[in-house]
């Protein structure tokens, strides 16, 4: 009997102590909702170097945290895949936690999306650019490559369909004559690999031409993007746009506009959806 009385008593106290954490204890919101997973049909691409992981408003490595109306926000309509590979509402910075150890400030990715939501109404960004990369370094195989595939990978797994490339790099090959000259073959090869992975012959590639470089071999690169000749691969040029003090990086609005840019270059592809 005192077995059984000792018994109740544990079973009592053990309902009791449920009550109170059940209506006291609030556990965490999960950031990925399957809700938000299934809703993302729209997957676009943000790769390359600096200019594309955004330094728009950081000078001497602090950001002034300025949003242009452009590049505002957009909750439960534009989503960015964290470095976690989770879905979360997409903000500036969208690479701060993709290109880290690095100051991130506004790039041309949320500038992008606001601009094609009538086309496109849930969009997911992922950012893989990595600032100072090299166009040698994002060579199938490479860690850049594949960190770009394996992130991409994950983005799709819900039903996602992956809409474009947007590419934005080229600054560090203009350091040197060799990469400089080999660079229209690299990035040749760079956007049929990509097209042959995805399983997607014909993705839109919209690719910005340099404003700025590293080195003295920037023409040589402009040239070299501007003469790929592949098919739905588009080009629009960042030249003569805004630079930060620091006579690399684009400004906040510069960005703003190669944003723009690059939405206009989508919603003209004869491939948009």
């Amino acid at each position: 009997m005192a077995n059984t009385g000792l018994k109740l008593t544990m079973f009592f106290l053990f309902i009791i102590t449920y009550e109170y954490w059940s209506s006291h204890v609030k556990l965490p919101a999960l950031t990925n909702s399957s809700s938000s997973t299934h809703l993302i049909k729209d997957v676009f691409i943000l790769a390359g170097q600096s200019n594309m992981a955004g330094r728009g408003g950081v000078i001497d490595r602090y950001w002034d945290g300025i949003i242009p109306p452009e590049v505002k926000p957009s909750p439960g309509k534009i989503f960015r895949l964290g470095g976690d590979l989770r879905w979360v509402d997409a903000h500036e910075p969208l690479h701060a936690d993709i290109d880290i150890n690095k100051t991130c400030g506004v790039g041309p990715g949320m500038a992008f999306a606001n601009a094609v939501l009538r086309r496109y109404p849930v969009i997911g960004l992922v950012p893989c650019a990595i600032g100072g990369s090299g166009i040698e370094e994002w060579s199938r195989g490479g860690r850049l490559y594949e960190l770009l595939t394996r992130r991409v990978g994950a983005a799709v797994k819900g039903g996602g369909v992956i809409r474009a490339v947007l590419w934005f790099q080229g600054e560090r090959d203009t350091l040197n004559i060799t990469n400089a000259e080999l660079y229209q073959e690299r990035l040749h090869t760079l956007f049929i690999d990509l097209r042959t992975d995805f399983k997607l012959p014909l993705l839109p590639v919209i690719q910005v031409a340099l404003a700025s470089g590293e080195g003295p071999y920037v023409e040589t690169v402009r040239k070299a993007q501007q003469a790929i000749n592949l098919p739905n691969v588009m080009t629009v040029d960042a030249k003569g746009l805004l630079l930060q003090p620091d006579g690399l990086h684009l400004s906040t609005n510069a960005q703003v506009q190669v944003g723009k840019m690059l939405a206009h270059a989508m919603l003209q592809s004869h491939y948009a959806r």
